[in-house]
């Protein structure tokens, strides 16, 4: 009986695995697709393959771009008359991408139609398109107190007016001309299209037209990473310009001070006189 059992088992297998290897369908064999960047254009080929038993015709492939930042130039739907089996046929798009499309990853959706003998067959599927962009940064450097000898603060301000965002970004700069208080390094992050953010730095500065020298590092959209140096001027007053400019103000707790100082051995000075006075009545009236 188990033998049977066993047997049976087999045997369906058997007829399960030469049904599947009997199974034959219409395929995309291969698909190109060429880096698209942002406004730019690029080509799709897809390789449609007939792997069925026999000829088909009305064979056509649409491309789905609804909710997409692309378009296509010329039809977004391509057809050949037949394809015999076992052959195969190119179908070809052009896609254009928005200029202000985003940088990424997208999946565009397809329809392959054709007949079959006299039955009309529909398959679906999707294919990834890439737009590319690189990120474009730009360096703005400003300074609180900017006075020689006194504490202040250095910022650099990364704007990124790319399409594309910038990951994993680290400024790292090289004190000349100043005495850096904090680390050399801040670590950013990421900077997303259109956006900015800031690296701040203490410090105290030394002269008079200073200069901040830094390195960038980040990790473009292909993963690649990018270093690059920058030289900005710093603008830095000595206290009486500073001062003539409004930019500090003249600091008077010295003066304070010493008034204080002036008033307390004034109080002194008067109880003592008074002291002595009330000592010279009640001496004269002892002696009356």
């Amino acid at each position: 009986m188990k033998s049977k059992q066993i047997n049976l088992v087999i045997l369906s297998t058997l007829i399960v695995f030469l049904t599947l290897s009997n199974v034959s369908a219409i395929l995309i064999s291969s698909i190109t697709v060429d880096k698209i960047t942002p406004g730019n254009s690029g080509n799709v080929r897809l390789v449609i393959e007939n792997d069925l038993s026999s000829e088909i015709t009305d064979v056509s492939v649409t491309l789905d771009l609804k909710a997409l930042p692309l378009t296509s130039i010329g039809s977004a739907q391509d057809s050949v008359d037949k394809i015999r089996k076992n052959d195969d046929e190119i179908m070809g798009f052009k896609l254009k991408s928005a200029p202000d499309a985003k940088a990424g990853d997208y999946q565009v959706p397809y329809t392959i139609q054709y007949t079959d003998g006299d039955t009309k067959k529909t398959e679906t599927g999707s294919l990834g398109v890439t737009i590319s962009a690189s990120p474009e940064l730009t360096f703005t450097v400003s300074t609180e107190n900017p006075v020689v000898g006194q504490k202040g603060k250095v910022t650099l301000k990364v704007v990124n007016q790319g399409l594309a965002d910038a990951k994993f970004v680290s400024v790292r700069i090289a004190p000349v001309g100043f005495t850096l208080l904090s680390d050399d390094e801040v670590y950013i992050g990421s900077i997303s299209s259109d956006d900015f953010e800031t690296a701040n730095f203490d410090v105290i500065f030394n002269n008079e037209n200073e200069r901040l020298s830094a390195i960038i590092q980040y990790t473009d959209f292909d993963n690649q990473k990018v270093v690059k140096s920058i030289d900005l001027p710093i603008t830095v007053y000595t206290e009486q310009k500073a001062l003539e400019l409004g930019i500090i103000k003249k600091r008077y707790t010295v003066f304070y001070f010493i008034g204080i100082i002036l008033i307390i051995i004034l109080i002194i000075v008067w109880r003592m006189i008074r002291k002595r006075q009330r000592l010279k009545r009640s001496m004269k009236e002892k002696e009356a």
